[in-house]
Order: C-alpha cells, then sequence, then structure tokens
C-alpha cells in the first residue's frame, strides 16, 4: 500500500506522521497511520519499549510515542509481554 498518498495530509516532506488523524477522521486514517506506522516494524524481531519508542520517533513530529505504541498494541498492530519487557509485530 502506498500509504504515503493515502496519509498525505497526515504527512511531511520526510513522511513522517505531523499530526494525529482527528475524530472526525477517527476510523480509516487512523487505523491507515497505525498501520503505516506497523509497516516499520520488522516482523519476527523483538523489541525493547525503548526500541520501539526510537523507531516511532523517527516517524512522527508531534511528540507523542506513549499514545502511539499504546494504540499500535491496542488495535493489535503490536503485541507486547505484559510486562511490557518485549514488544513484537506479526
Amino acid at each position: 500500500m502506498d500509504y504515503k498518498i493515502e496519509l498525505k495530509n497526515y504527512l511531511d516532506e520526510e513522511g513522517r506522521l505531523k499530526e494525529w488523524p482527528s475524530k472526525r477522521n477517527k476510523g480509516k486514517f487512523q487505523l491507515l497511520a497505525l498501520e503505516y506506522l506497523a509497516s516499520k516494524f520488522e516482523t519476527g524481531v523483538n523489541y525493547t519499549e525503548k526500541e520501539v519508542n526510537t523507531i516511532l520517533q523517527q516517524h512522527h513530529i508531534f511528540g507523542d510515542h506513549a499514545m502511539l505504541r499504546r494504540e499500535l498494541f491496542e488495535k493489535g498492530f503490536i503485541n507486547r509481554e505484559r510486562d511490557g519487557s518485549a514488544y513484537w509485530c506479526n
């Protein structure tokens, strides 16, 4: 999928999310944004919380990596150990 076309209003020139889609656009564009961010993780690789935050910080500029990490987990784009010691993408 070409996320840059679908998310063109939400990405800066470097392909980073510049804002989180509003509640009005919540369904479609928030899910696309999460799918876009999830595509930055390698399948089958375990990441620490710090590594997840680093990857997220590289792909957005609005400064809320904790919200993005939580949304990715809650929507099933990434998984984590109960204690938060490891994250991974299916």
